[in-house]
């Protein structure tokens, strides 16, 4: 069996740091986050350096002794040739795993490897499937292993992106992957991960409040019965309470302002509730206490001792603490989500 039941794919950002941190013990226990360092267009050298120093900090110090993956998805080549030094570093001293794919340049292939080596914690082949599968992909996976150390232990990590009501044939493209992929390598483990979370427009909370299909929950268990040689192996993940494509959204520490509006989140075990607060106003700190009374009225509301993040909704609902702001509206989502998905996968 594989040893994890949860990989969310995470943003290297404060507010799913929060997230994380917030998880129960034995909770930590079972996610192993795919961390993504965000992109940075344009960064000079020093400037890029220091900011990876600081990003893999955070991580590591979150982390702590359990496992994660790293990942530098969107880092161009002279990017990469800086990462290259810091991650291996910060792989052979922390807990982190490097990560490549298919899709990734040879410099990064070697770099990332050479780290999975040094460290001897292992690598995670993360390969995407955005639309169709492409065969193409299992022979470019087939050449990174001819170039690997074959100690390396390897895990695979399915990426099949956004998955809304426009893809109603992902799981069978996830199988048609999986299908492909799994004898090309003695996998330490398998993770598939997708995102159902929407898009969220003020139009959609036009009451207060919307509920959304958590589609990739579907894609999952089509996956998890299908009977194959390999479901023993195979762990869930997911974005979260985000949309699969906020882990490419470029940091802007100086912006100042942002809309007036935002929205709480809350999973149940078929659907994504939203529910609109307001970040400005004379009338912010009532209604986002009625937002936060919308969602602990639902029949699925777990109570307060589910999670950080159901008990700061209980709080705010009863009157006490603060109303948040958009981190904290961030990282209670999270939490609770975070949470949910590891109780609900241990009772699987």
């Amino acid at each position: 069996m594989s040893e994890l039941s949860y990989v969310p794919v995470l943003p290297v950002r404060p507010h799913a740091a929060d997230a994380y941190r917030w998880l129960r013990p034995t909770d930590q226990r079972d996610i192993a986050p795919l961390w993504n360092l965000p992109p940075r267009p344009g960064t000079a050298t020093p400037a890029l350096a220091a900011e990876l120093r600081k990003d893999l900090g955070s991580v590591s110090r979150v982390q702590r002794h359990r496992a994660a993956w790293i990942d530098a998805p969107f880092a161009d080549e002279t990017q990469t040739a800086v990462l290259a030094e810091i991650l291996s570093e910060y792989c052979e001293l922390g807990a982190l795993r490097p990560v490549t794919g298919p899709d990734r340049s040879p410099l990064q292939q070697s770099a990332s490897l050479d780290a999975a080596a040094r460290s001897g914690r292992g690598i995670g082949v993360r390969v995407r499937v955005t639309g169709e599968w492409d065969a193409e992909a299992a022979e470019t996976v087939r050449s990174l292993f001819a170039c690997s150390d074959p100690t390396v232990s390897a895990d695979l990590l399915l990426d099949m992106g956004g998955v809304l009501a426009d893809r109603p044939d992902a799981g069978k493209e996830a199988l048609r992957a999986l299908d492909a992929l799994f004898p090309l390598a003695p996998w330490r483990s398998i993770s598939v991960l997708s995102g159902s979370f929407p898009q969220v427009t003020a139009e959609m909370l036009d009451r207060g409040t919307a509920e959304r299909p958590r589609y990739d929950w579907a894609v999952w268990h089509e996956i998890a019965h299908s009977g194959r040689a390999y479901v023993p192996l195979l762990s869930y993940g997911d974005y979260g309470t985000q949309p699969a494509d906020a882990i490419a959204r470029v940091p802007r520490p100086d912006q100042k302002g942002g809309p007036d509006w935002g929205f709480l989140r809350y999973t149940t075990e078929q659907a994504f509730v939203m529910a609109k607060v307001l970040h400005r106003g004379g009338e912010r700190i009532a209604l986002n206490r009625a937002a936060a009374r919308e969602l602990v009225s639902l029949a699925e509301f777990r109570g307060p001792l589910a999670s950080v993040g159901d008990s700061w909704l209980r709080d705010c609902a009863h009157g006490d603490g603060s109303t948040g702001g958009f981190r904290k509206w961030l990282s209670v989502g999270n939490a609770q989500h975070f949470a949910f998905v590891a109780h609900t996968l241990r009772r699987r």
